[in-house]
């Protein structure tokens, strides 16, 4: 699994233009499977993303965000296996 951290690398009225793109782009990342949550940090900063989805198909999906062909922002994933999680949350075991 994989978790995004997205940090803001612009004004917030920069990353306020972009957004609409940025949300269309994350809903279709949705729907293809990509991710399974994301939000927003806080202090609006940037925000986190979490995949299961291959390396690569999650990278080649990162570079279609207009926040990363924008340079909105910096992002840094990280690799992470699951190995205890509360019940109700057993998805997010590695398999």
């Amino acid at each position: 699994m994989y978790v995004v951290s997205l940090s803001y690398r612009v004004p917030q009225d920069i990353v306020d233009f972009h957004n609409a793109g940025h949300i269309a782009w994350l809903q279709k990342a949705f729907d293809d499977g990509v991710f399974i949550a994301a939000g927003r940090k806080v202090p609006r900063t940037g925000g986190l993303l979490l995949s299961q989805a291959d390396r690569a198909v999650l990278d080649a999906c990162l570079e279609q965000d207009p926040f990363y062909t924008n340079g909105v922002a910096d992002f840094e994933v990280m690799e992470f296996h699951a190995a205890r999680v509360a019940p109700g949350y057993e998805i997010l075991l590695d398999s």
